[in-house]
């Protein structure tokens, strides 16, 4: 009896298909995984073959800037504005304290100037008076008009010759007569005494005495000259007093100016002392010692400005008062002679000079205090 178990190769053969197509099956999937993890794989290599770009790096900190040549100029000037304003009110904020400073200075720089006006007017006076210093040429008797003429005309050619006059016999008698008061007398007279007379006036200006001698001794020289009367004295006192003069106004423009340095080198040291702390703290976030010091400069310069201006009001005020009676004395001696004032380019000169005085103590006090005050 035939059994009805399938066969072992039948079941092989039913089986053969059923397992290749698994086999298949299986193997499309696994082909497709390695597909995608090649694919996966590759495009990672790429990425990680790519360089990483560097990113820029920032700056950090302060960053630094050069200024234009231009806009430091401006800074420097308006710093000097500001200076210029702020010490000017400060001294405005007490009155009487800068006034008091301002007279001192004032009187200091008055007194020199009205020394000053008393020599200028002193000169103007002397060349005035340079007529009373002629050299008397006496002529011989015999000498004639037109010899006499051109005598005149010889000597008032030379470069050292001011001015000369002739004086006939006729023109000395008729003055004599008229001055004197003898005019009975001189008509009794049988005849003219008196010779023909040059009167010389040298340039006193330039002249020395040793100039004035050699002249005398030329014109004694010539043969139309009787004698010759320099009154050398009054010659010599003129210049001594010019001299004196002149060393007396420099002498105490000198002390005064002195005096000026002291009291502004004075207020401008009590000015840096109470400002200490102000000028410590400036130091320390960098403020150099020019820069601190502009404020007391301009300081000392509104004090020799201010002492100048009003040293112009108490010299205006003295040459008011004095000037009237200078000008009835002049009339009293029959002269033309004004007194004369600084004018308005000799009070800019004053009050320039004033300024700079005060702008010199200044930084005398400024250099000497200032430059110590140095933050730890």
């Amino acid at each position: 009896m035939k059994s009805k178990r399938p066969s072992v190769s039948g079941g092989i053969r039913h089986s053969g298909p059923s397992s290749s197509n698994e086999s298949r099956s299986s193997a499309r999937p696994s082909t497709g995984i390695n597909r995608g993890a090649n694919t996966r794989g590759a495009s990672t290599n790429q990425r990680s073959a790519r360089t990483p770009e560097p990113e820029p790096i920032r700056q950090q900190g302060a960053v630094q800037s050069k200024l234009r040549f231009s806009d430091k100029f401006d800074a420097y000037i308006t710093h000097h504005s500001t200076s210029a304003i702020d010490s000017l009110m400060r001294l405005l904020e007490t009155p009487l304290q800068s006034l008091m400073t301002w007279m001192v200075i004032a009187i200091a720089v008055a007194l020199p100037a009205t020394l000053y006006i008393v020599f200028s007017n002193v000169q103007q006076l002397g060349e005035t008076w340079e007529g009373s210093s002629n050299i008397s040429v006496f002529l011989r008797p015999d000498t004639s008009d037109n010899r006499a003429d051109e005598l005149r005309g010889r000597i008032a050619a030379r470069p050292d010759i001011a001015k000369v006059v002739y004086v006939s016999p006729a023109q000395g008698l008729a003055e004599f007569k008229a001055q004197s008061g003898l005019g009975e007398v001189v008509d009794n007279l049988d005849k003219n005494p008196l010779p023909g007379t040059l009167l010389v006036t040298p340039r006193l200006q330039n002249a020395s005495d040793a100039a004035i001698t050699s002249l005398e001794q030329i014109l004694v020289a010539d043969p139309l000259v009787a004698d010759v009367r320099l009154d050398m004295q009054w010659v010599k006192r003129l210049q001594q007093l010019m001299m004196l003069g002149k060393k007396l106004v420099f002498g105490l423009g000198g002390l005064l100016a002195l005096g000026v340095f002291l009291v502004i080198g004075n207020t401008i040291r009590l000015a840096i002392e109470s400002r200490r702390e102000e000028i410590l703290v400036v130091k320390l976030v960098g403020g150099t010692d020019a820069y601190v010091s502009r404020p007391f400069l301009y300081t000392g310069l509104w004090y020799g400005i201010g002492g100048g201006i009003l040293a112009l009001v108490v010299v205006g005020i003295g040459f008011l008062w004095v000037s009237s009676t200078v000008e009835q004395l002049a009339n009293l001696y029959e002269s033309n002679f004004r007194l004369q004032g600084l004018g308005i380019f000799g009070s800019m000169q004053l009050v320039l000079i004033a300024g700079l005085t005060g702008l010199l103590g200044a930084w005398i006090a400024v250099v000497r205090h200032l430059y110590h005050i140095q933050p730890r």
